[in-house]
């Protein structure tokens, strides 16, 4: 009963599967080409805008800063921004902030990525099944026949099975193709995150730890003016009174 039934099923034969390879196909195309579009119009030199920003800091224009990464289209200047309001906390809080609104970036940027994925490594496996059921089709057929017609509808039978193999190798190749470049776009634009987010953390931690120029100790202005003190008895006489003079010869008046 139950083998009956699969039979059936057997009996369709691969034309299902290939209608089904090719809107596959169409669904893994349109994915290539939003991200495509997406990752594109994100495209920007994120290093000099590091370098930017930090100098932007430095002077203490926040709100240039700030300006500067909204300008920006790149995915590297959202997240910052995201992070930007956290400046006050301190390095420890702005990493915390850059790690979460990563992982909330990281949602938009694998869009589309289990898809496809899920079909760069099961198409060929999709079309195998067609190939599959071709054959079972076409072997009934030759039980069926006793004539020579009906052996030549076998092996175009079959013939026709094995394209099922091909379409779904030819679903899968871009598929995979792809995926690992979005996946290589994701992995450089986390990478440039961490990058410019350490960037970010050393300026801040310099800024902690920067020294503040303050006014000279008592100690410091005791010395100074017990160094003035010591220097001033060297221009008086050895009483007291006044500078001596040196002697020298005395005038012809006095002789």
């Amino acid at each position: 009963m139950l083998i009956e039934r699969l039979e059936r099923v057997a009996l369709l034969g691969s034309a299902w599967v290939l209608y089904l390879l090719m809107a596959l196909s169409l669904v893994s195309i349109s994915i290539m080409i939003e991200r495509w579009a997406y990752f594109r119009a994100r495209r920007g030199d994120v290093f000099k805008l590091g370098d930017a920003l930090i100098e932007k800091l430095g002077k203490g224009d926040r709100k240039a800063a700030e300006e500067l990464l909204v300008m920006s289209p790149t995915i590297e200047a959202a997240v910052l921004r995201r992070a930007f309001p956290w400046i006050e906390g301190g390095p420890s809080a702005v990493s915390e902030a850059l790690e979460s609104a990563m992982g909330r970036q990281r949602k938009e940027l694998e869009k589309g990525m289990t898809f496809l994925g899920t079909l760069g490594n099961n198409a060929p496996f999709v079309g195998l099944l067609g190939t599959v059921l071709g054959v079972i089709q076409a072997f009934h057929q030759l039980g069926d026949g006793q004539n020579k017609a009906a052996m030549g509808n076998v092996m175009s039978g079959i013939a026709e099975a094995l394209i099922a193999t091909g379409v779904g190798l030819v679903v899968a190749l871009p598929a995979v193709v792809a995926y690992n470049i979005f996946q290589g776009r994701i992995g450089e634009i986390e990478g440039n995150v961490g990058t410019l987010g350490k960037q970010l953390l050393a300026f801040l931690a310099f800024q902690e730890h920067k020294p503040s120029a303050r006014p000279a100790s008592v100690p410091e202005r005791e010395a100074s003016s017990t160094e003035g003190e010591d220097t001033a008895p060297q221009h008086r006489g050895a009483n007291g009174a006044g500078p001596q003079r040196s002697r020298g010869k005395e005038s012809p008046a006095q002789a």
